[in-house]
């Protein structure tokens, strides 16, 4: 099982893996630990990531970038149309209202949604993974910003899904930061709150995030954001000041050039990061446009002048979190800044003075995110055994359901009904249960009950409750169970009538307590929620109030508890026994994927995966012609200028030059059948000229071999040492005679061999001596390898005669126990000839050397 991290941001993504040791961001194509959120559209096929980077210069228009600020937005929203002025690609607004993305792609026009472009990000990502992994990733963990809406949040799953990933939790991006700083901790108090503001200004967005640490747990206490304020802003503002410096002094209008764009805004980024540690740099680019080259030069106090009205809404965030959270800034113990923007010294200092104490860096600003969702990603996998921690995380937006009641209005035939659910700050995951008394079909509205941190529409998704089966109470209940699940999406799970009946059946006294304890703590929930009565029907409680719908409020429900019996006692008395019917829900989420579009992406995208990976084993053929062009054309000058006879070098370096010169023409754009074929073709006239130089070069090595393995074998046989005494001299004969006639067969082939040239055909294989070298050892090396016979081993007079009835064991040679060795192995006593001689190798026998012979 993969446990995988994913922090996709809006210039580059990293990719985190969990290991034994700890977690290891996954270096990409290029060795390098960000991989850019860039897809590149090109004629043939996709360029992703890395390889989308560096087309994008060449093909702006179709380099699709910052897709994180597209997904799950109106058109018609501000922030995107301002976003839109600053990209070089053309997006529209769909039939649906939201973006379309346009490229050209395969020769032709097309559109995509930023959710499909988002999957092909996450396409890539998956496959640095795999290549790292050596295996299939599917579950993983995605780091999102803490703003997202519902909708953004399902346009990631929908993304994943797209690029086969499954997420086992969407997790805000500084709530993984605060899960990678505070896992590590071995020094966090144990009643004592730690209290440490988290900083994230990355390239598009700030976050702030203030979480309490205890030993073994996080919770976080207030969440907080700027969506408007990142590295890219600043970029954007050294870029209109020197876009206005170049069309006064050199005449050239940048904007009008998408290429030209790019490169400035590319060299205001580099820019930047200059000005970050040195107090003035200055800015160089050729040919930036009409053949012009450009300078300029910037100090860093004007560089903060011009940035300071975005260095002014740095405090904003800042402060709705210590509000949010209930805290003084003198409660807050440290500051972590992260973030690709942090580096700013002007932050830093905006930073400083607002908590009074220097920010810290113990954390690697880009990395964090990404090991903090490869934690998550252990935790909730069974594969690792994580130190134990709890996440305690926060939903930032108060959700309520809203509905119409029955009775009818002067104007809109129905009041319309509010009841919150989950305030904000609310535990992620939780399940709350609505109660409702209704008899027929209706509809809830699931929305936002403050949108004035969102630029979103309040209404997010609509569920469609019923039709109800007969009734038979005049009083049901119907209880909605509204779940709010780790991603932080929003959902009706279920909806079931409950209607009472009463029967007589035996039950104890303290089961009849039972039952009535949980009737009186059902009632106060239905009236806990002001503001959400109803008035179809009237229902009398306790209180005497109207028909309300309740928030079964506290511990997320996980199912009813069993009720403990004493059975001892019985009576008989009336019980009222619980009906419960599950009613249908029907779900319609405004603006989200359908299931049928969805499952048309998944396709349309295996479908340009496919393409993918046939383009670049076309590309892979190609280059395989090439290099084999230009490498034989150096050898046969070279060290195969002896092993190729004049003609045929003139006949092959002709074919050589003829299949470059296509290569550059007509074979430019070829399909990779077509390649093979060219590279095999060469190869028939090349392989016998490469296969006479090897053998050449490994003949002597393989000579000397066979040559050793004679004189070892002859030498063995004919040697006076006492190892070899038990061997019957018909056998050392019989190895005398193998290794004469392997000696006259090497010697007669050698001598066919050197009378040949080297350019032609050997007659003399590496293959032949190697194969008469086995069978050379096959043969000797059970004869001279035979084990000496066992000696008897003589038995004690025993000291004391043998115990009446008793026989004595007979050993010796005869007997069935062999007498252990000296090493206590009975495997070296077994007769001579019985055992079996050892595998066959192409080394020879290594004996032991005596004085007066040189036995191998």
């Amino acid at each position: 099982m993969s446990v995988v991290g994913f922090d996709f941001g809006n210039e580059s993504c990293i990719v985190a893996v969990a290991r034994q040791r700890g977690i290891d961001i996954v270096l990409n194509d290029e060795s390098k630990r960000e991989t850019p959120a860039i897809v590149c559209f090109g004629e043939k096929q996709r360029f992703i990531g890395t390889a989308g980077a560096a087309s994008s210069m060449m093909n702006p228009k179709n380099s699709i970038s910052q897709i994180k600020r597209l997904m799950g937005r109106q058109f018609s929203d501000p922030e995107l149309q301002r976003d839109i002025k600053s990209l070089p690609f053309n997006v529209t607004e769909g039939p649906d209202g939201y973006p379309l993305i346009h490229a050209r792609y395969l020769g032709e026009m097309r559109t995509f949604t930023p959710t499909q472009v988002l999957g092909m990000v996450f396409s890539n990502l998956k496959s640095i993974a795999e290549q790292n992994l050596k295996a299939a990733v599917v579950d993983c963990c995605i780091g999102i910003p803490v703003y997202f809406t519902e909708l953004q949040r399902r346009a990631v799953l929908d993304a994943a899904t797209i690029a086969g990933l499954h997420p086992l939790r969407l997790i805000h991006e500084t709530t993984a930061t605060a899960l990678a700083y505070g896992i590590y901790k071995t020094d966090l108090p144990e009643n004592d709150q730690l209290n440490v503001a988290f900083v994230d200004i990355g390239h598009a967005s700030m976050q702030v995030c203030i979480a309490g640490f205890k030993k073994g747990q996080l919770k976080i206490l207030a969440h907080s954001f700027d969506r408007s304020l990142g590295g890219r802003d600043f970029d954007e503002v050294l870029f209109h000041h020197f876009s206005a410096k170049f069309k006064e002094e050199y005449k050239i209008d940048v904007s009008q050039n998408a290429r030209a764009c790019l490169r400035l805004r590319a060299a205001c980024e580099k820019l930047k990061k200059v000005l970050s540690a040195n107090p003035e740099a200055p800015l160089n680019i050729e040919c930036l446009m009409d053949e012009k080259d450009v300078r300029g030069f910037i100090k860093r106090e004007e560089f903060e002048q011009i940035s300071a009205p975005i260095l002014q809404c740095v405090k904003a965030p800042l402060e709705k979190a210590l509000a949010d959270a209930g805290l003084a800034v003198g409660d807050v113990h440290m500051v972590e800044v992260v973030g690709s923007a942090s580096r700013i010294p002007s932050i830093l200092k905006i930073l400083t003075e607002f908590f009074g104490k220097e920010p810290r860096r113990t954390m690697n600003a880009s990395e964090c995110v990404g090991r903090g969702c490869a934690l998550q990603c252990a935790i909730l996998s069974p594969t690792f055994k994580v130190r134990e921690f709890q996440v305690n995380e926060s939903f930032p937006f108060p959700i309520s359901l809203s509905w119409k009641g029955s009775v009818p209005d002067a104007q809109n035939g129905g009041a319309e009904q509010e009841q919150l659910v989950f305030p904000k700050g609310n535990p992620i995951p939780s399940v709350k249960a609505v109660t409702f008394h209704k008899t027929s079909s209706f509809s809830v509205d699931v929305q936002y009950s403050d949108v004035s941190d969102l630029q979103a529409p309040a209404k997010i998704s609509t569920y469609t409750i019923g039709p109800f089966p007969t009734l038979r109470s005049e009083k049901p209940k119907l209880k909605v169970k509204v779940r709010l699940n780790l991603h932080g999406i929003v959902s009706v799970d279920s909806a079931t009538l409950l209607e009472e009946e009463e029967v007589e059946v035996p039950v104890s006294k303290e089961l009849a307590k039972e039952d009535a304890k949980m009737e009186t703590d059902e009632k106060p929930n239905d009236t806990s929620a002001p503001g959400a009565n109803e008035t179809d029907v009237n229902m009398q409680d306790a209180k005497g109030t109207a028909e309300a719908a309740g928030v079964e409020n506290g511990v997320p429900q996980s199912g009813d508890k069993p009720v403990q019996m004493e059975t001892d006692t019985k009576v008989e008395a009336p019980k009222k026994k619980v009906k419960k019917t599950n009613v249908p829900v029907a779900e319609l989420v405004y603006g989200a994927m359908l299931s049928g579009d969805l499952q048309k992406a998944v396709e349309k995208e295996f479908e340009m995966a496919l393409q993918d990976r046939v383009m670049e084993e076309t590309k892979d053929k190609k280059n395989a012609v090439e290099a084999y062009v230009y490498d034989m054309r150096n050898k046969l000058c070279d060290k195969y200028h002896d092993f190729v006879t004049a003609s045929d070098k003139e006949e092959l370096m002709a074919k050589l030059q003829e299949t470059e010169d296509w290569l550059y023409e007509d074979g430019e754009d070829e399909t990779k059948g077509v390649y093979i074929a060219k590279l095999e073709e060469l190869k028939k006239q090349g392989d016998p000229i490469e296969e006479r130089y090897k053998e050449y070069s490994e003949r002597g090595t393989i000579i000397d071999q066979l040559a050793y393995c004679i004189n070892s074998y002859r030498e063995a046989a004919v040697s006076n040492d006492t190892k070899f005494d038990h061997i019957e001299l018909a056998e050392k004969q019989k190895v005398l005679n193998e290794c004469v006639e392997a000696e006259a067969w090497l010697r007669e082939k050698k001598q066919q061999q050197d009378q040949l040239p080297k350019y032609a055909t050997p007659v003399l294989l590496s293959a032949d001596v190697r194969k008469k070298a086995e069978a050379l050892d096959r043969f000797c090396r059970p004869i001279m390898m035979k084990p000496k016979p066992a000696k008897p081993a003589t038995p004690e007079a025993p000291a004391t005669p043998p115990h009446p009835g008793s026989e004595a064991q007979p050993q010796g040679a005869n007997s069935p126990k062999a007498s252990p060795n000296r090493n206590g192995d009975p495997s070296e006593n077994v007769p001579a000839g019985s055992g079996e001689a050892p595998p066959a190798s192409v080394e020879p026998m290594e004996t032991d050397k005596p004085e007066t012979t040189s036995a191998a």
